[in-house]
């Protein structure tokens, strides 16, 4: 008898208890979490898998993979699926079975294994947070809801009267920014969760929170679901270098980071609201003479900035970006705007009077500049204190404090620490208090980030989660994200069945499983 026969025959049962494996093909050690329920999610520590994940690819799962979690002491996968793959023709109303039995093989490792089974649709009839978008919106079209209905429904029937301690289902990965119709979304949301018990009245849905997962659905938090948010803040560490997000201003990581927005506007853009054209302001006492440094990064148009010591102007300069040679490095042309936005990476100094308590750092004429690095240099305790700024068009210039003892200078700006990470985490306890359990559907940094400041801010996200009764999984198990196969050049791999194994990251989500 096929694997997949057996699975049949085991749905048609409609037996929550049977086993795949009654054929007389015997599970390997594995236990599963038990009690999996929509108001307190079992600690499930994991991976996602991808092998379906897209329509350019469609692999089977790997049984290794399966086995290799389970050794390595987790209990969970996450399957983020492309509905295209399993449609016929490019029909999406026909589905087909072949690769339907291919997911039902994943199940099958679950069991066998130990392992629960998440089972996501990344790409759903109508939705998707990837590109290209899907023709039709299923949070605006009647089609779309139509036939992503059909689909899950599929789903649940093909699965009904299996524990949730198995499988569960996740509907939508990550809706972005949805606020503007986030009422049709509850609703198709609703919608789905209803058609889904139609089929299959106990089983375990999850919902991603929307705003790539960083909001809760409170207005879900009556439908007996759970709800899974993101581990990807702050995105200049989990993106750096990543081409899917515009990353080309982050910051070599740190972490914790003290950074802030070097952006700084002229007045004069009406366009923009007010608060974002403000000074970037230094806070402090000044006892003694000090040298303040700034690296100028990107100057659009004619621009003039200046630097205001307790409100006495001690530093201004004209910048004229043009064509040739001259104080800038780069020179890049804006044919769309007919005016040059030339690249500087220059530092300009001035003198702090002794007595200062106040820096303004502001654009008075012209268009807009970029800091990207912000220095002072203390005479009396011998040491220059610097800050890295990233532009950010969303935010108003940063405020930073100044501190000056006899021997140390500090310059603090916006600190990103683990409490940082805590704090962001209340909406989501806030949720939990309604009934609703909480999970992390998603983390990892991208290979580009250097891997100990990877590791470091894995270990105060994982505290967080661990603290809050979380659980997580690890995007992904083998790829840039994971800890096989990762392509960090950083990274002192162990051999590992011929893949490469990252055995300190390893180490690290075992502490915390």
């Amino acid at each position: 008898m096929q694997r997949r026969d057996v699975l049949k025959l085991g749905l048609a049962s409609g037996l929550a208890n049977f086993s795949f494996f009654s054929s007389g093909i015997q599970a390997e050690e594995g236990k599963l979490l038990k009690g999996a329920r929509h108001d307190k999610l079992p600690q499930w520590r994991g991976f996602n898998l991808s092998e379906k994940g897209n329509k350019r690819w469609n692999g089977r799962f790997v049984e290794d993979d399966f086995r290799w979690i389970r050794d390595f002491g987790f209990n969970f996968v996450r399957l983020p699926m492309d509905y295209r793959l399993w449609i016929k023709d490019n029909d999406w109303r026909k589905i087909n079975e072949q690769v339907l039995d291919e997911i039902d093989e994943a199940v099958q490792f679950g069991e066998r294994y130990g392992i629960h089974v998440n089972i996501n649709f990344h790409r759903a009839p109508g939705y998707t947070v990837a590109r290209p978008a899907e023709p039709k919106s299923v949070w605006t079209d009647s089609e779309a809801l139509d036939v992503c209905l059909l689909h899950w429904k599929t789903f649940a029937k093909r699965y009904k009267g299996l524990s949730n301690d198995l499988v569960s289902f996740n509907l939508f990965n990550e809706p972005d920014k949805i606020e503007p119709i986030l009422a049709q979304c509850v609703a198709v949301h609703k919608a789905i969760i209803k058609g889904i018990r139609e089929e299959d009245p106990n089983r375990l849905i999850i919902c991603d929170g929307y705003e790539w997962g960083a909001k809760p659905f409170f207005d879900l938090a009556d439908q007996n679901i759970a709800q899974a948010t993101r581990g990807y803040a702050p995105t200049e560490i989990s993106h750096y270098k990543a081409s899917w997000v515009d990353s080309k201003n982050y910051l070599v990581p740190t972490w914790p980071i003290n950074s802030g927005n070097g952006l700084l506007m002229s007045n004069s853009k009406r366009e923009i609201k007010e608060e974002l054209r403000g000074a970037l302001i230094i806070s402090g006492q000044f006892p003694n003479t000090a040298k303040l440094r700034l690296r100028v990064g990107t100057v659009s148009d004619t621009t003039t900035f200046v630097v205001i010591a307790d409100g006495k102007t001690i530093f201004e300069h004209q910048f004229k970006p043009a064509d040739g040679e001259g104080e800038w490095k780069t020179v890049v042309f804006k044919k769309e705007w007919n005016i040059y936005q030339n690249v500087y990476d220059r530092d300009y100094e001035t003198v702090i009077p002794a007595g200062t308590q106040q820096l303004e750092i502001r654009v008075t004429r012209g268009d807009w500049l970029t800091l990207t690095q912000l220095a002072v240099w203390s005479e009396k305790a011998k040491q220059e204190t610097s800050i890295n700024l990233a532009p950010n068009w969303q935010q108003p210039p940063s405020k930073f404090l100044y501190r000056e003892s006899d021997h140390k200078a500090e310059l603090l700006g916006e600190v990103k620490d683990k409490t940082w990470l805590r704090n962001r985490l209340e909406p989501w306890k806030k949720l939990q208090q309604q009934g609703c359990g909480v999970m992390v559907g998603e983390f990892g940094a991208y290979s580009p980030c250097p891997h100990d400041v990877t590791l470091r801010w894995m270990a105060d996200c994982l505290a967080n989660w661990r603290e809050a009764g979380w659980g997580y999984a690890l995007w992904e198990f083998r790829g840039s994200f994971g800890i096989l196969d990762s392509g960090r050049t950083d990274v002192d791999y162990e051999d590992f069945h011929g893949h490469k194994l990252d055995r300190k990251m390893l180490k690290l989500l075992q502490e915390n499983s």
